[in-house]
C-alpha cells in the first residue's frame, strides 16, 4: 500500500497556534461510519451525541515539561534536549538537537543544580544519558523544564506560556513516574471536568488507561510502503476496574468510545484474539493501518493528523480511507483548526 494515498494538503493557515479560549468550545465533525454522514457540533454536545449506556475511554498519562536547554560543556555550545524515556533512576533517554556536537562523555549544564552526561549515542539523534541534581527532581524538572510544544506550534522567540502548562496537558491527567509522557493525548485536551460531570449525570461511564506518548507516535513516515513501517514500543496500564466496566457495558449493548488514538492502541493491544480485554501492564508495538479489525473499539473521538503519519493511519482504518479523506476536505474546506491545539472528530 503507497503511503502516499495518506497524503492531503494543508494550508499553513488551519495549523492550530493556540488552543480554543475554553476546551469544550472546539468544533466538532461528526462522522458516521454507517451512514456515511458528516454533521458540524461543538465538542461540548459529545454528552447528548453519544448515548446512555456508553462508555468513554481516556489516557490519564501526565506530560512532563521534558524540554531542557543548556550549555555544552567544554566549549559552551547551546543544546537543547527532550526526555523521552526514564531507563533508570538517573538515566533517561533523550533526544537531542544539533545531536552532531555530542560525544560520548560530554556535560551539558542546565543551572548549578541541573547538569548531565553523555553516556550513549542511541543514533537518529537519540542518546542515553546520566543527570545529576540537587533536591527533588520534580521540582528541579518544573524549574528548568519547558513543555515539549509539537515543532509546528511556532510562537515568537520560541515562547512557551504558563498557558501552555496548563492547556497541554488534560484535566484528568495523573502523575504515574514511568508512565509519564513527553507529548500529550491531544483528543483529552477538549474535556473539561463540567463536561466529564455531564457524560456521568446522562448515564455514559468513564474508564482510563494510561500509555506513555513518546515524539516518535506523531512523526511522519520514512518509508513509501506502509507495510514497511516498525512501530516503537510504548508501555501501558489497564486497570482492573476499567476492565470489569468495559465488561457491564458491553454485555449492556453500549460503544467503547476510545478518546484518541494512544487508547486505541492500548485496547486493542490488550485485547485477546477472543475479544477479551486483559488488565494489567504491557508493551506495545501495535501497529494499525487500513485492513486492521478492531476487537474492542466501538468508536473513537480524535483531533485531525499529520499526512503521512501513523496516527492517519489508524483513522484511515478505522472509518475507512474514503470517507476519512472526505471528512479532512471538509475540515479543510470549513476552516478546522488542525493538530494538537486544534478541533476535534468524533467516529461513531
Amino acid at each position: 500500500m503507497d503511503l502516499s494515498l495518506f497524503d492531503y494538503h494543508l494550508p499553513e493557515e488551519l495549523i492550530a497556534q493556540v488552543p480554543a479560549p475554553k476546551r469544550d468550545a472546539s468544533r466538532l465533525l461528526v462522522v458516521d461510519r454507517r451512514q456515511q454522514t458528516i454533521n458540524e457540533n461543538v465538542f461540548g454536545d459529545i454528552p447528548e451525541i453519544l448515548s446512555p449506556g456508553d462508555m468513554l475511554v481516556l489516557n490519564d498519562t501526565f506530560v512532563i515539561p521534558a524540554r531542557l536547554t543548556g550549555k555544552k560543556e567544554p566549549g559552551g555550545a547551546a543544546i537543547e534536549i527532550l526526555l523521552l524515556e526514564p531507563l533508570a533512576l538517573d538515566e533517561w533517554q533523550v533526544i537531542a538537537y544539533r545531536a552532531s556536537r555530542l560525544k560520548t562523555g560530554v556535560r551539558i549544564v542546565f543551572s548549578d543544580f541541573l547538569s548531565c552526561e553523555v553516556l550513549e549515542n542511541l543514533h537518529e539523534g537519540k542518546f542515553r544519558i546520566r543527570f545529576f541534581w540537587n533536591g527533588s527532581w520534580e521540582e528541579i524538572l518544573s524549574t528548568h523544564g519547558h513543555i515539549p510544544l509539537p515543532p509546528y506550534i511556532n510562537r515568537k522567540n520560541g515562547e512557551f506560556t504558563d498557558m501552555d502548562r496548563e492547556r497541554y496537558q488534560t484535566v484528568f491527567a495523573r502523575r504515574n513516574g514511568a508512565l509519564e509522557s513527553a507529548a500529550a493525548p491531544t483528543a483529552g485536551l477538549h474535556f473539561t471536568d463540567d463536561l466529564l460531570d455531564h457524560c456521568r449525570r446522562r448515564k455514559i461511564e468513564i474508564g482510563v488507561v494510561t500509555l506513555r506518548i513518546g515524539l516518535d507516535t506523531f512523526l511522519p513516515l520514512r518509508v513509501n510502503r506502509v507495510e514497511d513501517h516498525h512501530m516503537h514500543s510504548e508501555s501501558y496500564v489497564v486497570p482492573a476496574e476499567t476492565v470489569r466496566t468495559i465488561r457491564q457495558v458491553r454485555e449492556n449493548g453500549g460503544k467503547i468510545v476510545a478518546v484518541g488514538t494512544t487508547v486505541v492502541r492500548v485496547l486493542e493491544s490488550a485485547t485477546a484474539s477472543e475479544g477479551v480485554l486483559r488488565e494489567g501492564e504491557g508493551h506495545t508495538q501495535l501497529y494499525i493501518y487500513p485492513g486492521y479489525q478492531f476487537r474492542m473499539v466501538n468508536a473513537m473521538i480524535t483531533n485531525f493528523h499529520l499526512p503521512r503519519s501513523t496516527l492517519l493511519l489508524l483513522v484511515s482504518a478505522f472509518m475507512g480511507n474514503d470517507l476519512r479523506i472526505k471528512g479532512y476536505e471538509y475540515a479543510v474546506n470549513h476552516h478546522f483548526r488542525f493538530y494538537s491545539y486544534g478541533d476535534a472528530m468524533l467516529i461513531l
